[in-house]
């Protein structure tokens, strides 16, 4: 397969400021294909490919930017192209694509699936002119599957939030919801399915891991938009237990990508950006929901976690680049600038700004 690649044009001059909104470094890491997964500091991995995990999660953030241009177009459409082409005749998805264009993995319903369906979902609702019918139909395939996976659920599920933002009555996308709030939500312990939780561990799972405020956004957009008052209550319980959890002196502190569980010790390092962004649209979904200024606030913080108010007092925001630095790894940043770290930031940099505490400040 011969493919032609060009890095799109950036779409925001350098020198950013704070919590400012940039898409000048995805367009770096951008060609016809897709998003490149990794960098070294600035400079694109071409050779690793993508992967439509960082793809979706590109289209998300390029889909709800308010203020658009032809360049975000343009990246969005090349995006959302890469999202239909991993769909599978069965609704499944491949995930990874080399820089010739050809899958190295077979379709499945995995983590992308998920985020899959969340990019297709954002399209439905936020960019009909681009998406028009494909989106839609894509999403529609896509979720007649079902992921014993929380997670890949839980991102499934906020795509089927958005379907239903504007299309209410879809029935597809509200069995998709309920199914994922069902699979997500702690259980009446007098049930008898499940052991009550250790006494402070407000948690459906025994361990944090990865994207956890996800679940707890899950649950919240099924119990408002469903109409299910123990999702909403359950999704905020367990959203305050975890922003708690994670707050340290005031500063975020997500659980290391290693996870945590109850009894166990906790470094304060190797705190991944995908945590900080899903804490933040957690939040800010919550705060649309309940109108709590406490919500607000607390994205407010995640977006400081990218400016320097984090546990290593690290700027993890490059901006010269319009790039988000990775992981805080010992007590200073990692420095490679790829797609997952940046897309996480402009994410959070953009829900900050919605509700008004951009700027990389609480």
């Amino acid at each position: 397969m011969s493919v032609s690649h060009r890095v799109l044009s950036p779409s925001s001059p350098a020198d950013t400021a704070p919590g400012e909104v940039s898409f000048q470094h995805l367009a770096h890491l951008t060609d016809d294909i897709g998003v490149f997964e990794g960098a070294v500091l600035t400079v694109p991995v071409r050779e690793g490919g993508y992967c439509v995990d960082d793809v979706a999660r590109a289209f998300v953030v390029t889909a709800r930017e308010p203020e658009g241009s032809a360049a975000l177009t343009e990246l969005a459409t090349t995006y959302l192209s890469y999202v239909l082409d991993a769909q599978a005749d069965d609704g499944a998805f491949r995930n990874r694509r080399a820089v010739d264009g050809s899958w190295s993995d077979a379709a499945a319903v995995h983590d992308g699936w998920g985020r899959a369906l969340w990019a297709l979902g954002t399209g439905v609702a936020r960019a009909p002119e681009l998406s028009d019918w494909r989106a839609l139909e894509a999403f529609t395939k896509g979720a007649a599957l079902r992921s014993p996976s929380t997670r890949s659920m839980a991102f499934a599920g906020l795509g089927a939030a958005e379907v239903l933002a504007v299309r209410p009555r879809d029935v597809v996308a509200r069995e998709l919801l309920s199914d994922a709030a069902t699979l997500i939500a702690p259980p009446d312990p007098l049930l008898g399915r499940r052991p009550t939780p250790a006494e402070g561990w407000h948690w459906p799972e025994p361990r944090l891991s990865y994207a956890n405020a996800a679940l707890a956004e899950t649950l919240l957009a099924a119990g408002s938009l469903l109409g299910v008052w123990k999702w909403l209550t359950e999704g905020l319980a367990m959203l305050s237990w975890l922003v708690e959890t994670e707050t340290t002196d005031g500063l975020v502190s997500v659980c290391p990508a290693s996870g945590w569980g109850l009894g166990e010790a906790r470094t304060p390092f190797d705190q991944q950006p995908v945590d900080v962004a899903a804490l933040a649209d957690a939040c800010a979904r919550a705060f649309d929901v309940t109108a709590d200024p406490r919500w607000s606030a607390a994205v407010g913080r995640c977006s400081a976690w990218f400016e320097g108010a984090n546990d290593a007092g690290t700027v993890l925001h490059d901006r010269d680049s319009g790039g988000g630095c990775g992981a805080l790894a010992g007590r200073v940043g990692h420095a490679d600038q790829g797609a997952e770290s940046t897309i996480a930031m402009i994410s959070t940099f953009q829900q900050a700004k919605r509700l008004g505490v951009d700027g990389g400040t609480a």
